[in-house]
């Protein structure tokens, strides 16, 4: 189904800032429907240089507190004058409407309600309520509390004072209705408070009643941090006096809530204000302990980096004790092998993420690469293009395939038995959403007739085989490149990752 800005797009001539005005309406969807125990749905006129012919149903939002008055999506849907006046007369005096009589919808009872959305002094927009009468409700404290505040929210939607920028993010990520409710007077005294809500401040430390107590001082003498308690009372006057805040944190006793304050000012007179309150102990304990993990393991990963370069300083010197070329070759070769996956470890310590710029570790192991062409080569290496972030486990393999395919090229392709060679040696990165494509390119003595990758002895090729087809799921070749040379082509897919 089509989303909100694409429908207005599609069939309205709203300005920026009135498609914004209703995305905000859409990110309190929930919170309208829950205090309403009803459907909400958002009816935008059409045609409207004609005159609204039709209306078209832009969103849609059901009840958690309630059954649903329509179990299909409406969004998509149309309406006319005739089979919904109430819309049309909406528009024509901002008044809140309810139609006298339930109309029978797919065989459920419901009333329909309409709210007009004010917005820079006109009505951009109509809320339909719809509420299923098909299941009886006892009337209660809670019922008569919930929609007693969303009588006074929605009218403030039509005197277009809700939803406001402040708290266009906080709709999306705030406490629910049913996760606690406190309703408070203009001076700050509990009304009402829902049953989650009341446990929720017990938790925090609160033992008497909460109805009629002045709701700031309660959130002061809770707070275990007088700084923290006195960002929620501000948050709390801020609502009392007709300002959005951001939604904040309680801590108390081992206890943790999340606290969001709504001002409520139905055409523009003090009201109070809807205080939503959510339990967070578990949530917080999960978070210190995923912290706590997280920090571990990269302390691991900075560990094992120390360890691995330690092992590389100690093959170095080995290797410059050595005598024996054929030893001092392999006991470098190891070094740098070590030295490459101690970089890999460098960077997963600094990732909260367990993935890997494999970009920046290639920059890190191309100096070690240079190390390797003898003095007076004229042999260069560079990189082309990005090969992107990639998890640990493909990591630590890739980099070492790419190091031993450069070393490869470095040392057969410019062999010491022609000491003025010069070319370059390229590395190529290409990725898409399906693959990761990375070619060594270079332009030296090309490979033998007799070249078999298959069968190639050496230790090098042996590792990158084996990385290639057990570590990363990808293929290998090696072949002469067009404009000479040795071009091999490494091609990883990424679909199954």
């Amino acid at each position: 189904m089509s989303t909100l800005s694409f429908l207005l797009a599609t069939h309205t001539s709203l300005s920026g800032d009135e498609v914004a005005h209703l995305q905000r309406l859409a990110s309190e969807w929930q919170l309208l429907s829950d205090l309403s125990f009803a459907d909400f749905l958002l009816w935008v006129p059409v045609d409207a240089e004609t005159g609204p012919a039709h209306f078209l149903c832009v969103a849609h939002s059901r009840p958690t507190t309630a059954p649903t008055a329509h179990p299909d999506d409406m969004v998509g849907g149309t309406a006319t004058a005739t089979q919904h006046p109430q819309l049309v007369r909406a528009l024509a005096d901002t008044t809140m409407r309810r139609e006298e009589q339930p109309r029978w919808h797919r065989g459920r009872s419901v009333r329909r309600e309409v709210v007009p959305v004010g917005y820079g002094g006109k009505v951009i927009a109509v809320l339909g309520r719809d509420t299923n009468l098909a299941a009886p409700r006892v009337p209660s404290t809670l019922e008569i509390s919930y929609l007693a505040v969303a009588g006074d929210l929605c009218q403030m939607i039509a005197d277009g004072t809700f939803p406001t920028a402040e708290g266009a993010e906080e709709g999306r990520s705030s406490p629910r209705v049913g996760d606690g409710l406190v309703r408070v007077s203009a001076i700050g005294t509990v009304l009402y408070a829902s049953p989650n809500a009341a446990s929720a401040f017990h938790r925090l430390g609160w033992a008497d009643e909460l109805v009629g107590a002045d709701l700031p001082t309660v959130a002061r003498r809770v707070s275990a941090d007088p700084f923290e308690g006195a960002e929620v009372v501000t948050v709390l006057r801020d609502a009392l006096a007709g300002t959005p805040s951001p939604r904040t944190e309680v801590e108390s006793r081992g206890a943790t809530a999340v606290v969001r304050a709504l001002p409520l000012r139905p055409r523009g007179v003090p009201s109070g204000a809807l205080v939503l309150v959510r339990d967070v102990t578990e949530v917080r304990r999960r978070d210190r302990a995923l912290m706590s993990k997280d920090a571990t393991i990269r302390e691991i990963h900075h560990r094992v980096k120390n360890n691995l370069q330690t092992v590389a300083a100690l093959l170095r010197l080995q290797a410059r004790r050595t005598r024996h070329d054929e030893a001092r070759s392999a006991l470098t070769e190891s070094m740098r092998r070590v030295a490459s996956i101690a970089l890999v470890h460098e960077s997963l310590a600094a990732s909260v993420d367990e993935r890997v710029d494999i970009d920046e570790v290639l920059a890190g192991v191309l100096p070690m690469m240079n190390d390797l062409v003898r003095a007076g080569a004229g042999v260069s290496l560079s990189r082309e293009g990005r090969a992107g972030v990639l998890p640990a486990v493909m990591a630590t393999p890739l980099v070492l395939v790419v190091t031993e395919l450069v070393s490869n090229a470095l040392e057969h392709g410019f062999p010491a038995s022609t000491p003025q060679a010069t070319g370059t040696v390229r590395i190529v990165a290409t990725r898409t959403a399906a693959e990761l494509r990375i070619d060594i390119v270079d332009d030296g003595l090309g490979l033998p007739d007799t070249f078999s990758l298959e069968r190639a002895p050496g230790l090098g090729l042996q590792i990158v085989r084996t990385l290639v087809d057990s570590e990363l799921g990808g293929t290998l070749s090696l072949r002469p490149d067009a404009d000479g040379g040795t071009r091999a082509e490494l091609r990883i897919p990424l679909t199954r990752r």
